[in-house]
């Protein structure tokens, strides 16, 4: 009877004793920017006194830049603005949790009348160093692309 008592006074206490656990999930980290890049077609404060106007694009590309350390992506516009008077600007917004990065393309140009003679352009900026994780362009709220931060 001893032994049994014994026996079951054993197993009563394996029971209290640590039990293994699951391994921690992994958490997604948000996307973020980890390096802003430079940006000559950015809003400015001067753009508060200009008319907004919009542009046509006829073509937007993505274009992994290798070359640079580390790589990253730059966005090629080409298409027409407004007028003579029109400057190209590009506001590019932090990834949300999707990984979209959204980019709004206008133009800006005095209040004072110009020439309503479209203005052909191309241009490029270069996005920044993105946390790890697979990104989607959109421009104008139209998909562009994607690419790989590592």
């Amino acid at each position: 009877m001893k032994k049994v008592a014994f026996i079951h006074l054993a197993f009563l206490l394996s029971a209290c004793l640590a039990s293994s656990t699951s391994a921690p999930t992994s958490t997604v980290q948000a996307p973020r920017v980890i390096a802003v890049a430079e940006n000559f077609y950015a809003p400015n404060p001067e753009d508060a006194g200009l008319n907004r106007t919009e542009i046509i694009l006829t073509s937007v590309d993505l274009s992994d830049r290798t070359d640079l350390a580390p790589a990253r992506v730059e966005i090629i516009f080409s298409g027409s603005m407004p007028s003579v008077c029109s400057e190209f600007r590009a506001q590019v917004n932090p990834p949300d949790e999707q990984h979209r990065i959204y980019v709004e393309a206008y133009s800006v140009a005095d209040k004072i009348k110009c020439a309503d003679v479209f203005q052909r352009f191309e241009t490029s900026i270069l996005l920044g160093v993105y946390s790890s994780g697979k990104y989607s362009v959109w421009v104008n709220e139209k998909f562009v692309g994607d690419f790989i931060s590592h």
